[in-house]
């Protein structure tokens, strides 16, 4: 199953929504956890919260746009943008052996 790293950066003062929605949108990634491999908030040279990183391990890009489509975050308007790239791992546990 390929892997997708998913790169979300939050617009500009939007931690109050962040918090708010960070609960709801907790569950929905627990509720999705066969699909999400890894998942944690981004920071900036401040060590302040500025986005979201995920790793999925999704059978297809149409999987990938659907979680992103219906997280609490998106449906907040959360984040500015959102970033979807194939990741190959070539060193570490989910490297090829």
């Amino acid at each position: 199953m390929p892997h997708f790293v998913l790169h979300c950066l939050d617009h500009p003062g939007m931690l109050e929504v962040r918090m708010a929605t960070r609960p709801a949108h907790l569950e929905y990634v627990k509720a999705h956890g066969a699909l999400v491999a890894l998942a944690g908030p981004l920071l900036d040279a401040d060590g302040a919260l500025c986005g979201s990183c995920f790793v999925l391990d999704a059978p297809d890009r149409d999987a990938v746009d659907a979680f992103v489509a219906g997280d609490p975050y998106v449906a907040a308007g959360l984040f500015g943008s959102v970033t979807v790239h194939v990741f190959k791992p070539v060193i570490g546990d989910w490297a090829p052996v």
